[in-house]
């Protein structure tokens, strides 16, 4: 695992040198003279997707960024917090700290050519890339004319045993959250009771779930898109045995979520932050997203790297926006009263 997150780093950071030479164009070189202020990052993205990427946009406006953050502490931290933005993993977590009053509305022209649907309605945040919930599933256990329609599929006594989730990670939680606002925290009970009365397999993150089924070990899984998509890349589709289901017709397990940027209304150089997320937002940077990370750019609607994948605006997540995905304590809360975690 080690020496396949540092090839994918090795080859994000020519990617986002490349980047960079765009970014630095549009900036006019990367001369910082006469600011003395460094933006403070709080990233809950890993570094190995956008250590790279933060780096070279480095080069035009100071930064320095600490991973793996979460909107807690800073909920902790308060005024305190010395985080400028914070680049979530989920739009949940952002919408938690717009509730809290901690984000500065943003400039009405960093979410002009973002659809309404990724950007909030509160003007405090937009989203830089998009993913999908889906099934990865092992074809040699788990034949594409049995996959199921939606995630109550997986309650069927044929599927026992056979599904992989991962109750601690944000993208699951967001799931949740998304099937608490579609059935109603009742609903989401019943379904959360059904599924682990069917014994599936918990695991600590996504990728161990993707290595999972592609290894045999586990029939299905479910995960984020983009996992798949960089084993696809990195070993070609023809020696990556699993596939992805998306689920359709605004099924819970189709949300598609984001990855998405904020200012903190303590940030102490405000319009640098700005410039920061127009930077992320750039043509060049979305083509960095699909290429790199393998998810959807949230401007145009570029395709992913893999042939036969569908475009973002073939989707079909549930009707819910992105700021109500906010109540992450409700959600932690149900998943510990299941015993989920």
């Amino acid at each position: 695992m080690e020496a396949k997150r540092w090839a994918r780093r090795v080859i994000a950071i020519g990617a986002a040198a490349i980047v960079a030479a765009g970014l630095l164009a549009a900036c006019g070189g990367g001369d910082t003279s006469g600011d003395d202020e460094t933006l403070v990052l709080y990233s809950g993205r890993s570094e190995s997707l956008v250590g790279p990427l933060v780096e070279r946009i480095g080069g035009t406006i100071p930064v320095t960024a600490g991973y793996d953050k979460k909107a807690a502490q800073i909920l902790e931290e308060g005024d305190r917090s010395p985080a400028d933005l914070f680049f979530a993993q989920d739009a949940g977590e952002l919408g938690a700290l717009a509730d809290a009053g901690l984000l500065e509305p943003l400039p009405a022209d960093i979410a002009a050519n973002i659809p309404e649907a990724y950007r909030s309605e509160t003007g405090t945040w937009v989203s830089t890339s998009a993913r999908s919930r889906v099934l990865i599933y092992d074809p040699r256990q788990l034949p594409a004319a049995q996959l199921p329609a939606g995630i109550d599929g997986l309650l069927a006594p044929e599927m026992r045993g056979k599904v992989g989730y991962a109750p601690t990670n944000a993208s699951f939680k967001s799931f949740v959250t998304a099937l608490r606002l579609t059935r109603g925290d009742a609903g989401a009970r019943d379904w959360l009771t059904a599924f682990l009365a069917n014994d599936p397999k918990s695991f600590d993150g996504n990728g161990p779930i993707v290595e999972a089924v592609n290894s045999g070990q586990l029939a299905a899984g479910l995960t984020n898109h983009y996992y798949w998509v960089q084993e696809v890349q990195e070993k070609g589709i023809e020696n990556v045995p699993g596939r992805l289901h998306f689920f359709s017709d605004g099924d819970p397990g189709a949300l598609v979520n984001v990855a998405a940027i904020g200012v903190l209304k303590t940030a102490s150089d405000k319009e640098q932050a700005f410039e920061f997320i127009r930077q992320l937002l750039r043509p060049e940077t979305q083509t960095y997203f699909a290429t790199e990370v393998g998810e959807y750019p949230v401007i145009g609607n570029e395709p992913l790297p893999v042939p036969g994948l569908p475009t973002l605006d073939q989707l079909s997540p549930p009707q819910i926006t992105l700021d109500e995905l906010a109540d992450v304590a409700g959600t932690d809360k149900l998943l510990n009263e299941v015993g989920a975690v």
